[in-house]
């Protein structure tokens, strides 16, 4: 069953070869033999969820189960989830028992579906790496001396090793889409405000969104068709009318299903900065994209050389911003010992985060401090608006970008930890798409010395039944998303 698509195990649950209890009970066995090489959950109640998974089984009995009734998901601990501990991989929230739902937790209970447990990620999704975890760094199944990528690690290395069916994550400047690349998973950022923000934990508010993680463009669709939808709680949602996003993956008998598709090449990407290994794959798969019938166009991005640069100040901005709420006084960490007000902010605040949050709140501070407000932050919001008109201006060119998702495989644990720029580096590639607040989605596209490498497909605005279209063809002829890391048989 660990190797069934969401839409073979709801088959098999409506035709009650499986229970949804049963298969929970399975991957909770599963989770409490490998998750202790892993890391890769935070947190497991398997009474709540036998509890879920028997109404389920109940609900599907009446023959009222939907697409995902009774089928376990894990959730990044990002996502507020009443009643269970949501600490955003952070001593800050060690203690905080969430009393409401995010929009995307309630999305998928409203679904049927069984909530399987909490799963790590960087200190309040700060990191590329999955190694700022106040609970430990999340090993990569493929080879656990090696990051999962960040900062939905867990996630990520969850869904790979088979302690999950599919997971949620969230992207804030490539979250989703690296750590799919480096695990061989597909993993979807959506336009910015398709999916509801509420209840999830904020890093930067106007990069942040939720996406999902799966092992095909397939499942992929199945779980946004779930998590998408507008929220009159998230001032940043989208009021848009509802659509199926799996309309376009019906199956076809084309021997070219994606005639008249113009894929842009961007010379930004192609230059230096990619391992040649990667390099390699990523234009063997431009190459299958032609046999199936796309031409290629050559497009340019100017001003995404700036992309880091202007990244690295918004998001610590607005993470000094979001993050002074935790002061040690309404929830969450407290110092044990201080003298006055002053002195448990402080300490609360020195003690409760980690050294990658506390760089970026200082970088954020110092940029909007003023004297260097117009000189940094304006600034690279100018740039920002470059690089969404670089965008607009590709997409009269062609109709999907594709790239590299990552620049190399996955790095060794504390390989970069010493050198901050040498890890935002890797998100050179997925950084743009946030910071336009486009669609971008990453796909498994072959292999360089065991380890996987992955395929980012851009999107304009609204395009995700496209760009899941377009990744699930070239799924149906190169199966490269189907192989899975050994080791995590049992």
């Amino acid at each position: 069953m660990i190797e069934h698509s969401l839409q073979a195990i709801a088959r098999a649950l409506d035709n009650r070869e499986i229970s949804s209890v049963e298969l929970t009970q399975h991957y909770l066995d599963r989770i409490a033999r490998h998750n202790p090489r892993l890391n890769a959950y935070l947190s497991v109640d398997a009474a709540s969820s036998l509890a879920q998974a028997s109404a389920a089984d109940a609900q599907l009995a009446k023959g009222e189960g939907g697409p995902l009734t009774g089928i376990p998901i894990a959730h990044k601990d990002i996502f507020c989830a009443k009643g269970w501990l949501t600490t955003c991989g952070s001593r800050m929230l060690s203690n905080f028992v969430s009393p409401y739902d995010a929009a995307v937790i309630s999305r998928f209970k409203a679904a049927g579906a069984v909530m399987l447990g909490k799963t790590n990620m960087d200190e309040f999704a700060m990191g590329s790496s999955n190694e700022t975890s106040f609970y430990g760094p999340v090993n990569n199944p493929w080879d656990t001396s090696r990051v999962p990528g960040g900062s939905s690690g867990g996630s990520a290395a969850a869904v790979a090793a088979r302690l999950t069916p599919a997971a949620t994550g969230t992207d804030t400047g490539g979250s989703i889409r690296q750590p799919a690349a480096l695990c061989n998973l597909t993993g979807l950022k959506p336009t910015y405000g398709v999916v509801s923000r509420y209840g999830m934990i904020a890093f930067a508010s106007s990069l942040d969104q939720a996406g999902p993680l799966g092992r095909s463009a397939a499942d992929c669709a199945t779980l946004l068709n779930v998590m998408a939808g507008f929220d009159e709680r998230d001032s940043t949602s989208l009021d848009r009318t509802p659509e199926d996003y799996s309309r376009e993956l019906a199956v076809t008998t084309n021997a070219k299903p994606l005639a008249g598709l113009r894929i842009g090449l961007p010379e930004q990407f192609f230059g230096e900065g990619c391992s040649p290994e990667v390099m390699q794959l990523v234009e063997s798969a431009i190459t299958e994209y032609r046999k199936l019938g796309a031409e290629t166009v050559t497009i340019s991005l100017p001003s995404m050389t700036l992309s880091v640069a202007a990244y690295y100040v918004i998001a610590p901005a607005e993470a000094s911003s979001n993050l002074a709420r935790f002061d040690g006084v309404r929830y969450g960490y407290r110092a044990p010992e201080y003298q006055d007000l002053n002195e448990l902010y402080c300490r609360s605040r020195a003690q409760g985060f980690g050294a990658e949050v506390k760089r970026r709140i200082l970088i954020g501070t110092y940029v909007l401090s003023h004297g260097y407000y117009d000189a940094y932050y304006l600034q690279a919001q100018r740039i920002r608006r470059l690089i969404a008109n670089d965008f607009t201006s590709a997409f009269q060119q062609c109709d999907v970008i594709v790239g590299p998702t990552s620049p190399s495989t996955a790095f060794k644990l504390g390989e970069k930890a010493s050198d901050p720029v040498q890890m935002y580096l890797s998100d050179i590639y997925t950084i743009a798409v946030n910071l336009a607040g486009l669609p971008g989605i990453s796909i498994p596209c072959g292999f360089a010395g065991g380890l996987p490498a992955g395929l980012q497909l851009i999107g304009d605005y609204f395009t995700e039944a496209r760009l899941l279209n377009v990744a699930h063809r070239y799924q149906q002829a190169n199966p490269w998303h189907l192989q899975r890391p050994t080791g995590f048989d049992d």
